[in-house]
């Protein structure tokens, strides 16, 4: 049924670019409409895992993506002073258990892949577009940018992350509360480092209201970092807010020696307030829907913003394709807002156990994590990484 259809997406980001390909490949005729002047190296590190790869590999982006991967060999958490509490193994685990290896990625080599894919499959990319006003008439929606361009199209769908434009102007909601949590997030050259300091691994510091994550990328040559600190302050939600290095070397003193030696080199950074965003009523509004961090968007605790993305992108376009636009807006909803919701919460629930204030309390429930089995441990994943929507739709 979407064959032929015009389509209007807003936002090249990874739920942008994926919901667009798999659109393509149905038929529609669709474009992508994104405020930026192009891709760029935009962001830093972001994590799939298994339930994600199995989206790509739906749209016939696996192996692409896999060029550019780094499939980690486990997941540790520490403590704030390096000493191990737990390590969940992942690379051959992972890919046994899951049946699609966990991988991470620098966010540009998974849009170029992604926006590859659209090329590919006929999709229209359209730079230095900022929509101003979205209507709908007569089973057409109508968008105006902001250089008084209009776009016309069967339907309109909005990927525009967490500050949604399309949703404030179509689908509403309420406003989201500050978490009392800001994050700073970077990139250092790994040969700025001492050889061997950070192994092939996402690497958990957990301290007194602050947790540091840490793993490499492009073939171990970056190493990403996302710092996390509760704060009374609010800062901008958003991911380009720059800040000084030295107020994230302050924030992490006392830390472990490999924390100290990678902040140090940190030459630029920048920092977002974290925010809850509540469940939103509905995800479409006639002709008009959301994807991704537009529609939910996800705390970092589970690293699943991207994954829920690439999700949503599948289970749209068969939505659509099997009921139309109205009726497929409704569809996917209903199939995607359960598991979309959970996992919001849980990774609104996750902060809590990384920054326990109290010493003893902190003590005891990183001995109790460490008593668990591993099999147990990465059990608890299973609802987020077993989970795979092209073989539930």
């Amino acid at each position: 049924m979407l064959k032929g259809q015009e389509i209007s997406i807003v936002g090249a980001g990874i739920g942008g670019l994926a919901t667009a390909t798999a659109l393509a490949q149905k038929g529609a005729r669709v474009r992508v409409f994104e405020q930026a002047s192009g891709l760029g190296e935009v962001g830093a590190g972001l994590q799939i895992s298994p339930n994600g790869v199995a989206a790509l590999e739906a749209l016939g982006l696996r192996a692409a993506a896999a060029k550019l991967a780094n499939t980690p060999e486990a997941v540790v958490l520490r403590d704030y002073r390096g000493a191990e509490v737990v390590r969940l193994p992942m690379g051959a685990s992972a890919e046994a258990r899951y049946g699609q290896p966990y991988w991470q990625f620098h966010r540009a080599d998974l849009l170029a892949v992604l926006a590859e894919g659209a090329r590919d499959a006929g999709v229209e990319l359209v730079f230095g577009h900022r929509l101003a006003e979205v209507s709908q008439k007569e089973a057409r929606v109508f968008a105006r940018f902001g250089n008084d361009l209009t776009a016309e199209s069967d339907c309109l769908i909005g990927a525009d992350g967490v500050r949604s434009v399309v949703r404030g102007l179509a689908v509403q909601g309420r406003p989201a509360e500050f978490t009392g949590q800001v994050a700073w997030r970077g990139l250092v050259p790994s040969d700025r480092l001492p050889k061997g300091l950070f192994e092939n691994a996402a690497q958990v510091f957990m301290g007194k209201g602050r947790h540091l994550v840490a793993y490499p990328l492009r073939g171990g040559t970056l190493i990403n970092f996302v710092a996390v600190e509760e704060r009374v302050g609010w800062a901008d939600e958003g991911w380009s807010l720059p800040d000084s290095p030295e107020n994230l070397r302050a924030a992490f003193q006392g830390f472990a020696p490999p924390v100290q030696a990678l902040l140090a080199q940190v030459e630029e950074t920048f920092l977002w307030g974290l925010f809850n965003h509540p469940v939103l009523p509905n995800w479409s509004n006639g002709r008009i829907g959301l994807v991704g961090d537009a529609c939910h968007p996800m705390l970092p605790f589970l690293a699943q913003g991207a994954v829920m993305g690439l999700e949503d992108a599948y289970v749209l376009a068969q939505a659509l394709d099997t009921n139309g636009i109205e009726k497929g807006f409704q569809a996917y909803e209903t199939i995607r807002k359960p598991r979309a919701t959970r996992v919001q919460k849980g990774a609104a629930r996750n902060a809590w156990s990384y920054h326990l204030r109290n010493p003893l309390l902190r003590g005891a429930a990183h001995k109790m994590l460490g008593m668990v089995s591993q099999k147990a441990l990465l059990g608890q994943f299973d609802y987020l990484y077993a989970h795979d929507v092209t073989e539930q739709n």
